[in-house]
């Protein structure tokens, strides 16, 4: 009991799964990460039950380096442990400690395992958690999709690090508000927008007053909401003025923007996402970075849900290989019944092509680890 608090109302939301798992009062597993509450009867005799989550516990020094040597890293148990380090490390700059660029770099380097050794389970994290996230959850979306896109496109290894820093603190002067504004459906007021356009700069301040001086991660952060064609902020740069690395957190930040859930808008799904990027790789100042997005999420990115052309309805799990795949996880069966046997299908395999992308209202409940075949 004394490891577990508390969940505080407001904290689990209808239709986003559950990102970690959730215990009663004598420390029971009630849910476990990945369930999806579908109604709020559902979710009032939940809280009446008593809920509470893992407490946060300080990490051994050893954990992170420990994370090098396995043969896989698995992104689902450990997506609870990067919010909370995230979550940490971002109040501890707005409090001025100087040890919160180690706890940023100790995240940015966890982050960075996960993507080297598990990519497509990393890939479908952001898209299983893409219907309502918080700022932190879309803060480490960021951070993988900019892992990701890096190493397609070839940046140096030497500059990855300082993007994935930077993608995990740039946003740092909009936490408080983002996610009402998120929730915010009118018209933004001129001091709302304004706080917007200088939330680079802040972040900035914020960070070197902590002790950090490092001029790759300032101009990152600085120009991550320029534009090529110089309509962008706040300096107007335009062209070969804006550094790669900044389009590339740009990048990341405008498809989760995509595919995310607004008060004002609703979400698209990656399809509809990926014809956008597309548009912008026919276009841009450098295609080349558009397009390793697009070779990255692949046709039918791990974590979409589709129907196959058997009718069953399942999770992608992999991107293709060669001539195999993508492959997919049954989740239905062919006659709309749940289905928890871990069925693969191959959809380059006839009898198995995908006919279309589902969009379900509301996610249906999944074992993450188990379904991505990692250990329990």
């Amino acid at each position: 009991m004394s490891e577990l608090v508390r969940i505080a109302p407001g904290a689990l939301i209808i239709g986003h799964p559950l990102p970690w798992d959730v215990y009663d009062a004598d420390g029971n597993v009630l849910l476990c990460q990945g369930y999806v509450i579908q109604t709020d009867s559902q979710l009032e005799q939940l809280f009446e039950r008593g809920l509470f989550k893992p407490r946060m516990i300080e990490a051994p020094q050893e954990d992170s380096a420990a994370s090098d040597n396995e043969a896989e890293c698995n992104p689902f148990a450990r997506y609870p442990d990067y919010l909370r380090a995230l979550e940490k490390a971002l109040a501890a700059i707005a409090s001025g400690e100087p040890e919160s660029r180690k706890q940023i770099q100790d995240l940015a380097h966890d982050v960075e395992q996960a993507c080297i050794h598990s990519p497509d389970s990393s890939l479908a994290l952001i898209h299983l958690y893409s219907v309502g996230p918080t700022i932190h959850e879309q803060i480490i979306f960021y951070a993988i999709l900019c892992q990701l896109i890096a190493r397609q496109f070839g940046l140096d290894e030497q500059r990855i690090p300082i993007l994935t820093e930077a993608a995990l603190s740039a946003n740092l002067a909009l936490v408080p508000i983002a996610d009402k504004l998120n929730a915010f459906n009118k018209i933004l007021s001129s001091e709302q927008r304004n706080v917007i356009r200088k939330h680079p700069q802040r972040s900035i301040r914020a960070l070197k007053a902590v002790g950090i001086d490092n001029s790759l991660l300032f101009t990152i952060i600085a120009q991550h909401h320029e534009q090529a064609d110089g309509s962008g902020y706040p300096e107007g740069l335009s062209g070969a003025d804006i550094r790669p690395e900044a389009e590339i957190l740009a990048l990341a930040e405008r498809y989760v923007a995509m595919i995310t859930k607004r008060a004002y808008r609703k979400r698209m799904n990656a399809t509809a996402a990926r014809k956008l990027i597309a548009n912008l790789a026919d276009g841009t100042f450098r295609p080349a970075l558009p397009k390793a997005l697009l070779q990255v999420l692949g046709e039918y990115p791990p974590g979409t849900l589709v129907r196959l052309e058997n009718n069953e309805i399942g999770v992608i799990t992999g991107r293709p290989v060669r001539a195999r795949g993508p492959f997919v996880q049954v989740v239905f069966d062919s006659s709309g019944n749940r289905d928890d046997t871990c069925q693969e299908r191959d959809t380059n395999m006839p009898g198995f092509n995908i006919l279309a992308v589902e969009e379900p209202d509301i996610m249906p409940s999944m074992n993450f680890s188990q379904i991505w075949g990692f250990p329990n």
